[in-house]
């Protein structure tokens, strides 16, 4: 799962992209608290489950962890990690298409890469 996800991903990966998004920005750094699980739900829109949902994925990897009673934290070295991870998922599952429909348009890479041709 990464965190460059498409609009017809299911909703939890789009949340889970956001929040990997935010990590990887910053915005929650080593020790921060997560928002709870109904105030993501209420800001996006979405379903306390599907939060929930999106909020174990990080879990499972080891990137945050729950304190009982008082909310979910950023890890140590979660960034870096998730940095990493996100990089294999890019290269391994989005790049091919993304190059796949460069070659069929017939884009040339330095131009989309903002040098002059």
């Amino acid at each position: 799962m990464t965190a460059l996800s498409s609009e017809d991903s299911p909703v939890y990966i789009r949340l889970r992209g956001t929040i990997a998004a935010a990590i990887l920005r910053g915005d929650y750094r080593s020790g921060d608290q997560l928002p709870s699980v109904r105030a993501l739900a209420a800001e996006h829109g979405a379903n306390p489950l599907t939060v929930a949902k999106a909020y174990q994925s990080f879990q499972d990897g080891g990137y945050v962890e729950v304190r009982r009673g008082v909310g979910m934290f950023v890890l140590p070295g979660a960034a870096e990690r998730l940095r990493i991870a996100e990089r294999e998922a890019f290269v391994a599952q989005q790049w091919p298409r993304i190059r796949d429909h460069i070659a069929l348009l017939g884009l040339d890479v330095r131009e989309l890469m903002g040098e002059r041709v």
